[in-house]
This record gives C-alpha cells, sequence and structure tokens, in this order.
C-alpha cells in the first residue's frame, strides 16, 4: 500500500514559515466580555428616573 509522501519529509514546509508574532488583541475575550455584559445588566441595582425603574 503506498504511503503519502516520506518521513523524511515531515513537517518541512511548516518549519520553513516564518513566524508571525500574534496582534495584540483589541476586545477581550468573548468569556470576559460576557462576564462584564452580565454584570453590568443584572448586578447593578435598578434605578429609579422619573417615577418609573429602570435597568440600567
Amino acid at each position: 500500500m503506498p504511503t503519502h509522501g516520506s518521513m523524511t519529509k515531515a513537517g518541512k514546509v511548516r518549519k520553513q514559515t516564518p513566524k508571525i508574532p500574534a496582534k495584540p488583541r483589541k476586545n477581550p475575550p468573548p468569556r470576559l466580555r460576557n462576564r462584564v455584559k452580565y454584570k453590568k445588566l443584572l448586578e447593578q441595582p435598578a434605578q429609579v428616573v422619573g417615577g418609573r425603574r429602570r435597568r440600567r
């Protein structure tokens, strides 16, 4: 049964590719972002504005 390439060529392209440093993130990761949104929405007490309860 023929194989797809020899073991001597394994990983050749990846090793030759130059390493590019990662760009810094603009936004926090989704897990942290969702936690902040949850706190902002639910954990803060509802404020009374103009006689009406309003969640902020």
